[in-house]
């Protein structure tokens, strides 16, 4: 055998030793080392090497020689007999040397490392299995894509009068705008707040985003200080959490019930406030269930911050997406006296995910927030502003006939989807799943025990390498148990029936 790189070794050690990624965190934290999900999955991947210290954690839990793990060796290989190799400790890279660690001789030159802020920082929609499919289409194989929301893809196609507006406008979008955002698309933003009920918003009360991704990093670091808890749903849009955790908060996670439409449990989010929260995030209709909150729900969720006098963060992305005649409220409309900050943008509504425009709109008991107010202020003063040309298209798209509507109704092609993925998938056995009222995911539960799944990564992983289709796994949004994945049905049809089928053929013989 002559593996090539690191992380070929590793797995193929790890194989030999019968260990799994988890085997390793748990051996990591039995021993006090600081190991995370996202640093072994990157190992693994090939995507980074460890430092010193991590290479000879992992070379003495595999049992194997420093230098073959390296890639340095290309003759050895793991002891298979378990017995660790005397050569171990006679050639495991020193502190002082750890540039030399991945081949290549650094002595005496500075290595830059990531930053441990980023060390629990989990992005998994863009993770290890992303990175896997992307290996594999520079081979030249085709991948489905059903991992992320992006419908341009799969032919959803911007309405032509934003485009022609867009055209039109160009030429006035050449400079910066102010930092929270032209005055046109701020006081479009202002109405819709109007029709949704939310109270208490000027002007002023606007910020204009390169998408919600954006405004949500904003809001998380001038918020938390290190240690503020935030209550965020699991399972999770995963970058609230990322975001929270890079700002040094602590994301606590509350679960929703799939048991009751994969609502809040109210109950659960009671018993883990402490002293420490600071905020709750909800995020509805939900990404990754396709969840759509009643009033009643969302009712409770504000008798809660009331009671802790909590800020209330409401991502509210696909809140004109939503089927069966179904209406959305917005939480703020319910929140007059707290602070609140609600969310929403263009990206999926009028499906130009790449032009990147999204908006929060604070509203309600400002007074409490003030200082907070001017931390948002700053950090959307050092960006200077967000795109400027997707900016002057808001006006039009919110004031004009929302073409969304037709894709939405039986007939439409978000409806269809939605209707044949969700009997398609239900089908097999094995699999069931909540029917989404809204957006466009569906998140089926796997029957773990007739599969004999305990890594749902390596689930995807496999589905992946078998099938080429590219899904996410429950993991990846912050769900503990490895019985879910998330499924984007953006595609038409005929495309669904063919991965549908695919994925029936997988768990006809899948057994982990």
């Amino acid at each position: 055998m002559a593996k090539e790189t690191f992380a070929d070794r590793l797995k193929y050690a790890m194989e030999k030793q019968g260990k799994k990624q988890v085997d390793l965190i748990r051996m990591a934290a039995e021993q006090g080392v600081k190991l995370g999900k996202s640093q072994v999955s990157q190992y693994v991947s090939g995507k980074t090497i460890p430092r010193a210290d991590i290479f000879r954690f992992l070379a003495e839990m595999l049992e194997v020689d420093a230098d073959w793990l390296a890639g340095r060796s290309p003759a050895r290989e793991p002891d298979a007999s378990g017995e660790k190799n005397d050569a171990l400790e006679r050639n495991v890279p020193e502190q002082k040397n750890d540039s030399t660690v991945g081949g290549e001789n650094m002595q005496g030159l500075r290595e830059f490392k990531k930053s441990t802020k980023l060390d629990n920082v989990l992005y998994d929609v863009r993770g290890p299995v992303v990175d896997e499919a992307a290996r594999m289409e520079e081979a030249g194989m085709q991948i489905l894509k059903l991992n992320i929301g992006n419908p341009a893809p799969f032919g959803f196609r911007t309405p032509d009068e934003v485009i022609y507006d867009m055209r039109q406008q160009l030429t006035e979008c050449e400079g910066y705008s102010t930092a929270n955002g032209l005055f046109s698309a701020r006081k479009a933003i202002m109405q819709y707040a109007q029709l949704k009920g939310i109270p208490n918003v000027s002007i002023e009360d606007i910020y204009t985003g390169n998408g919600v991704s954006e405004l949500i990093n904003l809001c998380m670091s001038a918020l938390l200080n290190d240690g503020d808890e935030i209550l965020i749903p699991s399972p999770d849009y995963p970058l609230w959490t990322a975001c929270a955790t890079l700002a040094g908060g602590k994301a606590v996670h509350y679960i929703c019930d799939e048991q009751a439409e994969w609502y809040p449990d109210i109950e659960d989010m009671k018993r883990k406030i402490t002293d420490r929260t600071k905020a709750i995030v909800i995020i509805n209709p939900n990404n990754p269930t396709g969840a759509l909150y009643p009033r009643e729900i969302l009712q409770q969720i504000v008798d809660i911050a009331r009671e802790h006098q909590l800020i209330l963060f409401s991502d509210e992305i696909y809140d004109r997406l939503v089927m069966d005649g179904e209406e959305h409220v917005s939480i703020a409309s319910l929140a007059p006296d707290l602070f609140c900050v609600t969310f929403s943008g263009l990206s999926k509504s009028h499906m130009i995910a790449g032009f990147r425009i999204g908006w929060m709109i604070l509203s309600g008991n400002k007074q409490i927030a003030r200082d907070y107010m001017e931390g948002l202020k700053m950090l959307s003063n050092m960006r200077l502003c967000s795109n400027v040309p997707a900016q002057s298209i808001v006006q039009t798209a919110l004031g004009g006939h929302q073409s969304v509507k037709g894709y939405l109704v039986p007939g439409g092609r978000i409806y269809d989807q939605r209707e044949f993925i969700y009997k398609a998938l239900t089908d097999i056995p094995g699999i069931s799943a909540v029917k989404p009222k809204a957006a466009f995911y569906l998140f089926p539960k796997i029957d773990v025990k007739k599969f004999n799944i305990t890594d749902d990564e390596k689930f995807a992983l496999d589905l992946l390498r078998d099938k080429r289709i590219l899904l996410i796994h429950g993991g990846g949004f912050n769900w503990k148990q490895p019985d879910h994945f998330r499924v984007v049905y953006l595609p038409r049809v005929e495309v669904l029936k063919e991965a549908a089928a695919s994925i029936a053929d997988f768990f006809s013989y899948y057994h982990q």
